[in-house]
């Protein structure tokens, strides 16, 4: 934590000539300081690199068809069902079937996720999403499609376009990024996904940012293999 901005140039310069890969192991505040690339943790410390982890361009162009590939198949096999859960959620209360809402996705792009509305129109459209199945915002209809995650389907169309992927770190709200250090920032340089190891552990029931060690190992050790065992 003592060594000097000018002190860090130089290392970062005999590495970099060297071909080395220059990583920081500090506090969360000393990192925030000196703007690292990429911060992961490993065994409990916390790591800054100063180059991302890049799986490689075969890993990107086959996880890119894998997702227009699947989405498309999914789509119009889960067609009957999309078409009954509009039906059910437009009986149980008037307004819109999807739900709209602005996300960050890969390098703090935004772009407009798709839901199936869980809760009702008046509930306001960007806050925390409510912990409990008992939260009065919710429709009858709602829990269902959130206990099953059928809320979540509309998404294969964001991954269809190209602005979500079927594995990956799920894409909040901005509000929330803004809030962001460069622990948390870490999660944006992959593509945001439908799932993930988050949703696979049980810390799921705490939020995200309590979890990021998940989203972290993920960008550090994804792979196309990785990916379908997830799935």
């Amino acid at each position: 934590s003592s060594i000097s901005d000018h002190g860090l140039k130089t290392v970062r310069e005999i590495a970099q000539g060297a071909n080395c890969t220059l990583s920081l192991v500090d506090d969360q505040e000393i990192l925030a300081n000196k703007c690292p690339t990429r911060v992961w943790e490993m065994d409990g410390l916390f790591v800054a690199t100063t180059e991302p982890n890049d799986a490689g361009r075969f890993y990107s162009v086959t996880k890119r068809l894998i997702d227009i590939a699947c989405s498309a198949l999914l789509i119009f096999l889960s067609a009957p069902i999309w078409a009954l859960l509009a039906i059910a959620i437009r009986a149980e209360s008037a307004g819109p079937i999807f739900f709209r809402q602005t996300r960050v996705g890969k390098d703090g792009k935004l772009f407009e996720i798709l839901k199936f509305r869980s809760m009702k129109v008046d509930a306001p459209k960007y806050a925390r999403s409510p912990n409990e199945q008992t939260d009065s915002r919710i429709t009858r209809v709602g829990r269902l499609l959130r206990k099953t995650s059928l809320d979540e389907i509309p998404q294969l169309i964001n991954v269809l376009k190209g602005e979500m992927t079927l594995v990956g770190p799920r894409p909040e709200m901005p509000f929330i990024t803004e809030e962001y250090g460069p622990w948390e920032a870490a999660r944006l340089i992959v593509p945001q996904g439908i799932t993930g190891l988050w949703q696979l552990s049980a810390d799921r029931q705490f939020a995200i940012h309590q979890s990021i060690e998940y989203d972290l190992y993920y960008i550090q050790n994804r792979t196309v293999l990785m990916d379908a065992a997830i799935l």
